[in-house]
C-alpha cells in the first residue's frame, strides 16, 4: 500500500522512496526484468506474496509509470506486463543494491565466522 505522506513530499528521495519503498515492488521489477510476463507467472516465482498484494503491487507500478500492463483482446483474455522506460531505469539501481548486498553479507559471514571461531574454537 503505497504511503501519500511520502510521494507528496517535497524530497526527492522521499518521494523515490514513496515511489518504490515496500518490500514487493523491487522484487516484481527484478522478476520482470526486460522480459514480457504474465500474472499467473510472476505469481508463481514470487514466494509468499497473495495474489491480492501482488495484484494491489501492479496496479500501482503501472500508475506510477513503471509498469506497462498488455490486455490482449483473445479468449480467453491475456494480460502480460513489462516494464516502461522509467522501470528498465531501475534494473541498473537494483543491480547496485544486489552488488551491494553480496558484498557485505559475505564480509559479515566472514567476520561471524572467524568471530566464532574465535570464541568457541575451531568449527
Amino acid at each position: 500500500m503505497r504511503d501519500d505522506r511520502f510521494c507528496n513530499s517535497n524530497c526527492p528521495f522521499t518521494r523515490a522512496i514513496g515511489t518504490i519503498g515496500n518490500k514487493w515492488k523491487p522484487i516484481i521489477i527484478n522478476v520482470i526484468g526486460t522480459r514480457s510476463i504474465r500474472f499467473g507467472q510472476l505469481d508463481a516465482i514470487i514466494p509468499h506474496i497473495s495474489r491480492k498484494v501482488l495484484t494491489e503491487q501492479l496496479k500501482e507500478l503501472e500508475e506510477d509509470g513503471l509498469l506497462e500492463r498488455l490486455a490482449y483482446k483473445e479468449l480467453p483474455p491475456r494480460v502480460e506486463y513489462k516494464l516502461s522506460e522509467k522501470g528498465l531505469a531501475f534494473l541498473p539501481i537494483l543491480e547496485s543494491i544486489k552488488e551491494w548486498n553480496l558484498k557485505y553479507e559475505i564480509a559479515e559471514i566472514q567476520t561471524n565466522r572467524i568471530r566464532y571461531t574465535t570464541h568457541n574454537g575451531s568449527i
